[in-house]
């Protein structure tokens, strides 16, 4: 199954390996990734398989929510379908 994830925030030192690294200690493989800085501002978006991590795909959102708090960033994980439904015109 897989899972896009999203990073939005004012950009600062060590995002990308925090999210890595977060999705790692939870077996959530990375299968592409982008990410761009906007003037003072950071955002990425992810494509992960979450087929074989530790937690449900509802528990990592909430963590990940939890992480990007304490980092100061926006993280949203959604189910890939769903976030394909939202943006198709």
């Amino acid at each position: 199954m897989r899972a896009v994830l999203t990073v939005v925030g004012k950009d600062k030192t060590g995002i990308i390996a925090k999210v890595s690294t977060f999705l790692a200690e939870r077996k959530v493989n990375i299968l592409d990734i982008s990410q761009t800085i906007l003037e003072d501002y950071f955002a990425m978006i992810m494509l992960v398989d979450v087929g074989g991590a530790s937690v449900s795909l509802s528990v990592l959102a909430d963590e990940c929510a939890e992480m990007g708090k304490n980092i100061g960033m926006s993280i949203h994980v959604q189910h890939e379908e769903i976030f394909n439904a939202m943006h198709n015109v």
